[in-house]
């Protein structure tokens, strides 16, 4: 048996494989998150810890499992933040996670001295106050004690990994969401660390996700239930991790879309897309040789979070279904209603950390339904920017694997096929995809199955969802509109982050 963790935005989730990487069950553990005005979104890497060793302990005893039996295990987790740690590789202070957007003055000064578009050549993404490297930076400016005691610095999964082995290292696919790894070289860029001012030592070393690091050491089997010596995969960023867990490991795999709090629409490819509006980025894949070409959205998922606690705080029960279902008949946009949904910010396509949330036109006879329908469409017109990135650029999305929680529901996957115009499917794998590509990791590492296609065998499409002509007529002229929503806010919007 295989066991693989997904450390996200809201908890862990630990869950249990077969040797194929088979799905068997799952437990999740949440954690916090502070959010606070300016851009702040930090998480104590401790609660990461704990939640790791609480649903581990959890799966084993729920699914029966002796320890002995598990063969060996990898992580998946949260990109583009900063674990700073000190010389004891304890952490220095929260750590920053990918929403947080306070470091734009860092981002502006590497952009100034590499260039926005060299930048996006080198890096396959934008320079952007969302990744790493600029958060270090701000550290350094804004907290020069915290940081003088820094001397090495990491992702959440690449903490998780130490704590289980006592080895900090990375691998390409966390080192592409850092905006200090260039991409062509497969290295840490020195271009982007000259002008962080940053020492390239206290990032750690790149090796292939597949890659045996270690095993769990005594104090990690203490605190977790697993066997002392059991060998820890790498691993990988939640990103191209969900990739493999929705079977999209080569190009002919198609594109999948995830409805996580953050919500992206992604494919496989040989090379990375460099979009000549740099609305796409471009990680490296898990699998050796390939990259995923994405466009991210920051606030998917975690807007109709949003709207629900509004509407429902500490709702009983699904209250998710219950708003999603009510919003189902009523009309938002066909009624004059739209919902912006950057709610942190944006990265796709707008890449504007001052963007903002909004309702534009909302009128007296609108109601709980009609902002919950708004909610779903924002993010759909949003992402169907995302997916004309890839159309005008020769990536064909004709069909769409959708994962991640909100795939859960059968009405915003409609509205998506409406809105983008073609088919989505949902597959039986929703909101394990991120730890179930760990699994097929750690089954390719431990060397138990012959490499990554695998991954397409271990879920199937429970339900597909055809567009309707004439409301894909309809959403695309209203898409139109949504977009001149943002043009028109966008001169508000500036200088407007640091207050949110």
């Amino acid at each position: 048996m295989l066991v693989a963790h997904d450390l996200g935005t809201t908890g862990n989730k630990a869950s249990l494989h077969a040797d194929t990487g088979a799905l068997l069950g799952s437990v999740t553990v949440p954690y916090p998150t502070r959010f606070a005005p300016g851009g702040v979104a930090e998480q104590d890497p401790a609660d990461w810890w704990t939640a790791l060793a609480e649903a581990t302990r959890e799966l084993l005893a729920r699914h029966h499992v002796d320890a002995r039996d598990v063969r060996g295990l990898a992580i998946s987790g949260q990109m583009m933040g900063a674990v700073l740690l000190d010389a004891a590789y304890r952490p220095v202070r929260p750590a920053i996670i990918w929403a947080d957007t306070r470091s734009a003055g860092q981002c502006d000064r590497l952009v100034e001295r590499i260039g926005a578009e060299p930048a996006y050549r080198l890096l396959g993404h934008r320079l952007n106050p969302t990744y790493s490297i600029s958060k270090v930076m701000w550290v350094r400016d804004h907290e020069p004690e915290v940081f003088a005691s820094t001397r090495h610095v990491c992702l959440a999964k690449d903490y998780a990994v130490f704590r289980l082995t006592g080895r900090l290292a990375t691998d390409p696919s966390d080192a592409s969401s850092t905006n200090a790894y260039d991409q062509e070289r497969g290295t840490w860029s020195e271009r982007v660390l000259g002008a962080a001012d940053l020492d390239g030592a206290l990032l750690p070393e790149i090796v292939p996700a597949t890659t045996v690091v270690g095993t769990v050491t005594g104090a990690a089997a203490e605190a977790t239930g697993l066997r002392a010596g059991t060998p820890v995969v790498m691993g990988g960023g939640d990103g191209p991790l969900a990739a493999v867990g929705a079977g999209v490991v080569g190009a002919a795999d198609g594109a999948y879309c995830y409805l996580g709090s953050s919500s992206w629409v992604s494919v496989a490819a040989t090379r990375p897309l460099h979009d000549p509006a740099m609305r796409t980025m471009t990680f490296d894949h898990v699998v050796p040789g390939h990259y995923v070409p994405t466009a991210t959205m920051q606030a998917g998922g975690a807007s109709l979070e949003w709207i629900a606690d509004l509407l429902e705080p500490g709702g009983a029960g699904d209250r998710f279904g219950r708003l999603v279902a009510a919003a189902d008949t009523a009309g938002a946009s066909a009624q004059g209603l739209y919902f912006l949904p950057h709610l942190l910010g944006e990265r796709s396509p707008y890449w504007n950390p001052d963007a903002a949330g909004a309702f534009v036109g909302i009128g007296r006879h609108h109601d709980r339904p009609h902002l919950v329908r708004a909610v779903l469409e924002g993010v759909a017109f949003n992402l169907l920017t995302c997916v004309d990135a890839f159309r005008e650029h020769g990536t064909p999305v004709d069909r769409v694997d959708a994962i991640g929680g909100g795939a859960a529901s059968d009405v915003w996957l409609r509205i998506l096929a409406d809105v983008w115009g073609c088919r989505v499917r949902r597959r039986s794998i929703v909101e394990e995809a991120n730890s179930l590509g760990a699994a097929v990791t750690a089954a390719v590492g431990l060397g138990l199955v012959d490499g990554f296609g695998v991954a397409g065998q271990l879920s199937e499409v429970t339900a597909e969802f055809s567009p309707d002509p004439e409301r894909h007529a309809a959403y695309r002229e209203r898409h139109a509109v949504f977009l001149d929503a943002y043009r028109r806010l966008e001169p508000w919007f500036v200088g407007r982050g640091d207050a949110r």
